[in-house]
């Protein structure tokens, strides 16, 4: 049981290492403790270590294979109204209009075969765009390499979108122009087509009979499709609890492979002939694999769904051998195959979620099995009291364990998920699902409308209820982001608790319980920087963030405040507290370190002369040399942003800026590769100074005079004061 544990440290080494390692180096590893296991006694303490260091060497080398085998080109600068050729591998709707189409592309502006992407993704803003997997269209679009992390230390899309061999994301205003329909040329791409075509043709005729939020619904929990839900409806279930259904994992899947399971063995139980000679207990089970399958491959076959598959496969495959399905063994075997084949799942947070909620469940589930063995069967008026009982306690474990990963990654806690739940669970359990199945076995003989009737009245039921409690007072918790040690020590000491057999594993509290200590201790930036150095945000004394105003920076304020626990909207935050500011630019006091923010040239000298901190939305001039921290266009984009950090000195020394970058946390990676070549940093739209370009020999303007900064002689109010008068 502890192999995947293994495995998933040496993947998790190899992905946190600064540098990438060559092929011969990463299989080092495991080749040094493959011979010394060889050498080593067998049955050993030595030999069970080997054993281990083992699997963390083959994890190493997994996740470097799993590497270069999806290595393809990533865009390396924006690309402004491109033309693309390419064939629709997956169009999902998007609220409110539009597509979002991934494409493999054929061609893409007057980029070579070695320097375009194998596949992008573009969102069309055309409500009657409607394309289907197939087709081979032209269009004309803005595309951007995949985002980086917002601060060091952030969720890494670049990364994802690497092992998805996306190499571009972006948008066209134009509608693109269908040019003709492309066949599969061999039988993987016929079936995988085949596949987006019946979900896509299976979504349709959902829409016909469940228009609206209830359809879009409809569509996430049969196809896994879910863009066209609102963001206020997916803010709704998030807030509570309830966001894991609609997300296509273990709950679906195993009330779907239940259902047929269930209805297989019951159908054979009917002819006492073929149910006294043959296994029919078996022959369901073959039944509820093949369901299992079917139903991942129409879902699309997200990382918690494969998962989901291949735990409910090795649980089927142990009644077929007459040992127990539910048991940690498997859910252990269905880990490691998974890391296996795809070892970049370790850092997917459904993937995560996922385990360490079945892990949790299933852990219990042994305990309370035996304790039940021992007392009989219950009464069955007990059973109903024990059935909304097992709700509870389901929701209670697998919030327990999924807990500090979403702290971890999401910053937030749903405070009444066991209340969501124990409504909404019975009616996804009952109605919700067997009804989907049931529309999926009706819909080849267009019969399905009375199960998507069903189906549309217990979604509506569970949205209302999600809206209902997500709208409770503090019905959300925001949890301020925690060190990494902290939440690895909380994970290890649930493993622990988990998998072992003996009361050693009550020693896992103790690691729990040193995470928690640790977990408010992460340092918060005093400033953060990016977006080409217009996006400036400090910590004010109460210690929340401020921002200056930037165009296009939502996105990145948000994962801000997410960083911080702060459950403010961007509006709230992004209002320039903190900073005096004028027609040249903006000042600022950290912790007693000056900041300057200017926004024209007259005020580079003054800024220059004066400022400990300097942040400039264009190359930094030659001669300004005064400030001791300077960021400039080109530090931010080569480096994507930075967060600084005052530190104060016991002495009378003033404090020491240190300067973080995102890049530095990225590492030399193949999804991060800096830019260092000067011709592809020029290609930026530069604005210019006196003249100058690119070149960083900039000049101070001579069209005004510098600003006069009083802040050594008066005080900050009075100072605010001088600004705001007309004088």
């Amino acid at each position: 049981m502890w192999s995947p544990v293994f495995l998933g440290a040496g993947i998790a080494i190899y992905f946190v290492i600064p540098r990438e390692p060559d092929l011969l180096s990463a299989a080092l590893p495991l080749s040094i403790f493959l011979i010394a296991k060889l050498i080593a006694a067998r049955g050993t303490y030595v030999s069970l270590a080997l054993s281990a260091l083992c699997l963390i060497g083959a994890g190493f080398i997994v996740a470097k294979l799993r590497v270069e085998y999806v290595r393809a080109p990533v865009l390396e600068r924006p690309l402004r109204s491109v033309e693309v050729i390419g064939v629709v591998m997956r169009a999902e709707p998007r609220v409110p209009r539009g597509q979002r189409l991934t494409l493999d592309v054929e061609k893409l502006g007057s980029l070579t075969k070695s320097e375009m992407p194998v596949r992008v993704r573009i969102r069309t803003l055309n409500k009657d765009s409607q394309f289907v997997p197939g087709d081979r269209v032209r269009v004309k679009a803005t595309l951007a390499p995949p985002a980086k992390p917002a601060l060091p230390g952030g969720f890494d899309y670049a990364r994802t979108a690497w092992f998805e061999r996306l190499g571009g994301v972006g948008y066209t205003l134009s509608r693109p122009v269908v040019e003709g329909r492309v066949e599969p040329g061999d039988l993987y791409s016929t079936v995988q087509q085949w596949i987006d075509q019946f979900r896509a043709s299976v979504g349709a005729r959902i829409s016909q009979i469940l228009p609206g939020e209830t359809g879009a619904i409809a569509r996430a929990l049969i196809t896994g499709e879910r863009g066209g839900i609102s963001e206020e409806t997916n803010d709704a279930f998030r807030a509570s609890g309830l966001f894991h259904i609609l997300s296509i994992s273990g709950l679906h899947m195993v009330v779907m492979a239940g259902a047929v399971f269930y209805a297989v063995r019951f159908f054979l139980a009917l002819f006492p002939a073929i149910a006294l000679r043959f296994p029919i207990k078996k022959f369901a089970a073959v039944a509820g694999m093949f369901a299992a399958v079917a139903y991942m491959a129409i879902s699309g076959g997200a990382f918690a769904t494969v998962r989901a598959t291949v735990m409910i496969v090795i649980m089927f495959t142990a009644v077929l051998f007459d040992r127990p399905a539910l048991a940690l063994r498997n859910v252990a075997l269905s880990a490691f195959l998974i890391l296996a084949l795809y070892p970049e799942s370790l850092f997917d947070a459904g993937f995560q979620m996922s385990f360490a909620a079945v892990t949790g469940l299933i852990a219990a589930y042994e305990i309370i099995r035996q304790r039940m063995a021992r007392r009989g069967e219950p009464h069955p008026i007990l059973r109903v009291g024990l059935f909304f009982g097992g709700i509870v306690a389901s929701t209670l474990i697998a919030s327990a364990a999924v807990a500090p990963f979403a702290a971890y990654h999401f910053h937030q806690s749903q405070q009444y998920a066991v209340l969501a739940n124990l409504v909404a669970i019975p009616i996804c359990n009952i109605i919700v699902m067997p009804c989907a199945l049931a529309a999926l076995v009706l819909m080849p003989f267009g019969l399905e409308w009375p199960a998507l009737w069903l189906l549309g009245k217990g979604i509506e039921a569970m949205t209302w209820c999600a809206q209902t409690v997500g709208a409770l007072p503090g019905a959300v918790g925001h949890i301020p982001a925690m060190p990494t040690l902290a939440f690895g020590l909380m994970v290890c000491g649930g493993l622990w608790l988990a998998l072992w057999q003996t009361r050693w594993r009550v020693l896992g509290i103790g690691l729990v319980l040193a995470g928690l200590v640790l977990a408010p201790t992460l340092p918060r930036p005093d400033m953060l920087v990016t977006k080409g150095g217009e996006l400036v945000a400090l910590r004010l004394a109460d210690g929340t963030l401020s921002a200056l105003p930037a165009r296009q920076s939502k996105f990145e304020l948000k994962r801000w405040l997410e960083h911080d626990g702060d459950g403010r909207e961007v509006d709230a935050a992004q209002k320039g507290v903190g900073f005096t500011c004028d027609s040249s630019g903006c000042l600022a006091r950290v912790k007693g370190v000056d900041v300057a923010v200017p926004r024209h040239p007259s005020a580079l000298a003054d800024d220059c002369a004066r400022a400990r901190v300097l942040v400039l939305s264009i190359p930094r001039p030659a001669w300004c040399e005064g400030p001791e921290t300077v960021i400039d266009l080109f530090d931010v984009w080569r480096d994507a942003g930075y967060a600084l950090y005052v530190d104060a000195r016991g002495d009378s020394a003033p404090p020491v800026v240190r300067v973080v970058s995102i890049a530095s946390f990225r590492g030399a990676r193949p999804w991060s590769a800096p830019i260092t070549q000067r011709d592809k940093i020029a290609s930026l739209p530069v604005p210019r100074v006196d003249g100058a370009g690119d070149d960083r020999n900039l000049t101070p303007a001579p069209v005004a005079q510098p600003r006069e900064e009083p802040r050594p002689e008066i005080d900050d109010e009075a100072f605010e004061a001088l600004l705001d008068s007309p004088q």
